[in-house]
């Protein structure tokens, strides 16, 4: 299920997102304290960020910005303020689209699927994951290098196809256990610590280092 942060300050628009986006089988949260918008962003770990221009305190350029220094999440930009200045802004900072206020649901719906499908699908369709010449075949679960395969043990193997496929995204490690184990009522945060450990020695052995970033307090990420 993909997961959409909304950072919008108009309640009524947020609620309606929301309902619609659910209706859509998405799971859509928006924010609720906007001076602390990256430790929702952290928390939430979302697939995509719908963010207003005018915000309390900060605005959305500002949180653009602070997102792209740790995700290239997708991330599309709802404000009124729709002049080519902003929209060629909101390019720069980073920004996937541009939606124009009042939008219709139905056309902002469209565009949110569309760039979804673009950026998660395609590893899917495919069965191959390639960030920095590194390849993971999702079909055989095999991961070579420079035309070397590196064996991985069952619990490497996931959490690289988990950054891998999320690559640029920060993922948390209660994220990173859930999804490996499915729950975490048996794993204790150590033992995510050993494999990832174990996984960089493996990696930088096979010449790939620092392809696992720590972003301390945060989780883990893998550039594209």
């Amino acid at each position: 299920m993909y997961k959409l942060l909304i950072v919008e300050d108009d309640k009524t628009i947020t609620a309606t997102m929301i309902k619609r986006l659910e209706s859509w089988g998405m799971e859509a949260k928006g924010i609720s304290n906007f001076k602390e918008v990256m430790g929702e962003f952290s928390q939430f770990n979302p697939h995509m960020v719908l963010m207003d221009i005018s915000l309390p305190f900060f605005n959305g350029y500002h949180w653009c910005n602070e997102i792209r220094k740790v995700s290239k999440v997708p991330l599309i930009f709802l404000s009124s303020t729709a002049d080519n200045m902003n929209i060629v802004m909101a390019m720069n900072m980073g920004a996937d689209d541009f939606v124009s206020k009042p939008f219709d649901m139905e056309v902002l719906v469209a565009k949110i699927s569309a760039l979804l499908r673009r950026t998660y699908d395609f590893a899917g369709t495919t069965g191959v994951i390639e960030v920095r010449g590194a390849i993971l075949n999702i079909n055989d679960a095999s991961f070579t290098y420079q035309e070397n395969r590196i064996e991985l043990t069952k619990n490497e193997y996931r959490i690289l196809q988990v950054l891998m496929e999320q690559k640029g995204s920060v993922i948390s490690r209660d994220i990173l256990m859930t999804k490996l184990w499915e729950t975490d009522s048996y794993i204790d945060d150590n033992t995510l610590t050993v494999n990832v450990t174990r996984l960089r020695k493996r990696l930088e052995d096979a010449g790939l280092e620092q392809f696992i970033i720590t972003k301390k307090g945060m989780g883990y990420l893998v550039e594209g």
